[in-house]
């Protein structure tokens, strides 16, 4: 894009349309609508696994990037699916999982589908909690040949948080290295205020929900905000509409939707 633009600027040189060709090539951010949900392994609150309607709910958002917990993999309570490939082939995505460990005859962990090629997908381990936990790091690339990096958690869920803000270190040192524009969502399990959630909101931008409509969980009853978005480096990133949605039957968290765009350089 940098040589299209330096030949234009080479033809329009001492022409008035110059000001003109240069308006008409200025790369402008493309936007992105961002989804996290915990899917609850496609459970709803009629304790029904039916991934078709968790499909569907997501389906209705139109997601370029889905970050799911609680995702199973040829596990026996979903049925031995293989949700985040059979989620992906239902609405049309790229698919990465990341094992958390195994159960019931297969494995469970969390999963990232992308509407753009997956080029790597690395499971992070992180410290044990009550369960054992990854982190996922999907690097994609866009249209524009741009690359980023999806990272999708699911901290510890006990009282005391010594789990999660271990967990939150271990991911945050990794992020600190990452050369790539990033976005991070999940279920953090943590409330704003936190130290855990300090540690992100000091690294990067908050996907900010509306002040009259921010729990996440539980779906029923929102009592608690439990699930973000976050986009780094801060400068890189502009956050558009940001909503939690009210969705009371597919899972017991709500979806969080974020239309964010990456500026160019």
């Amino acid at each position: 894009m940098m040589r299209r633009r330096a030949a234009l600027a080479l033809l329009c040189l001492g022409s008035a349309s110059c000001a003109l060709l240069t308006k008409l090539t200025t790369v402008t951010a493309m936007p992105l609508t961002v989804v996290s949900y915990n899917i609850r392994h496609g459970a709803g609150m009629d304790d029904k696994v039916r991934l078709e309607r968790t499909a569907t709910t997501l389906r209705a958002l139109d997601a370029d990037f889905i970050g799911l917990q609680e995702v199973d993999e040829k596990v026996a309570r979903s049925g031995n699916a293989d949700q985040a490939a059979l989620l992906g082939g239902l609405l049309g995505m790229h698919h990465a999982f990341g094992a958390f460990m195994d159960y019931q005859g297969g494995r469970y962990g969390l999963g990232i589908l992308s509407k753009w090629p997956i080029t790597r997908a690395t499971p992070l381990r992180l410290p044990d909690g009550n369960e054992p936990r990854v982190a996922l790091l999907v690097d994609v690339t866009l249209s524009d040949g741009a690359s980023i990096t999806l990272v999708n958690v699911h901290f510890d869920w006990v009282d005391n948080d010594n789990f999660r803000y271990a967990q939150a270190k271990v991911l945050a040192a990794v992020l600190d290295t990452l050369s790539t524009p990033y976005i991070l969502m999940g279920d953090f399990n943590d409330q704003p205020g936190s130290r855990t959630l300090k540690l992100f909101q000091s690294r990067a931008k908050n996907a900010t929900k509306p002040s009259d409509a921010h729990f996440t969980f539980s779906s029923t009853e929102p009592v608690k905000e439990i699930d973000f978005i976050f986009t780094a480096p801060a400068a890189r990133w502009t956050i558009g509409d940001v909503a939690v949605i009210d969705e009371r039957m597919a899972s017991d968290h709500r979806p969080v939707r974020a239309v964010v765009a990456l500026k160019p350089r």
